[in-house]
């Protein structure tokens, strides 16, 4: 996952001024995260009309369920990287606290959409 990773930072780096970086000022990681949150959400209309198109049954849902779990559990196995790193450098308390709360989160939500994935399958009618 290291190397998806860092390709991923890479391909951003270079989409995204700023994306490699951190930032030392509020206002500044503020603005940023802003933009970040505003681009995602125009795209979140184009993604959900696509996702609703091939919403005609549970096995269409399943590959795009269980694509989204695989994203998701590369994230947060990265996450969990960082917050080891965090807590052997003695990083604030804070930071490996929401970092722990993100990991957390992470795990909860691959939970929620293995049950998703599984739901898609329909139970074959009886005298079947």
């Amino acid at each position: 996952m290291f190397v998806r990773r860092t390709l991923k930072q890479a391909l951003a780096a270079l989409t995204s001024p700023g994306w490699s970086y951190a930032h030392t000022d509020p206002e500044q990681l503020h603005q940023v995260l802003a933009e970040r949150t505003a681009a995602a959400n125009s795209e979140a209309a184009d993604h959900a009309v696509e996702a609703a198109a091939w919403n005609t049954a549970g096995l269409y849902v399943q590959p795009g369920v269980m694509e989204v779990r695989r994203d998701v559990l590369a994230d947060v196995h990265y996450l969990e990287g960082l917050l080891i790193g965090a807590r052997r450098r003695g990083l604030d308390a804070e930071l490996i606290e929401r970092l722990a709360a993100a990991v957390d989160s992470g795990h909860e939500l691959s939970v929620a959409l293995a049950d998703a994935a599984r739901a898609t399958i329909t139970a074959p009618a009886a005298g079947h």
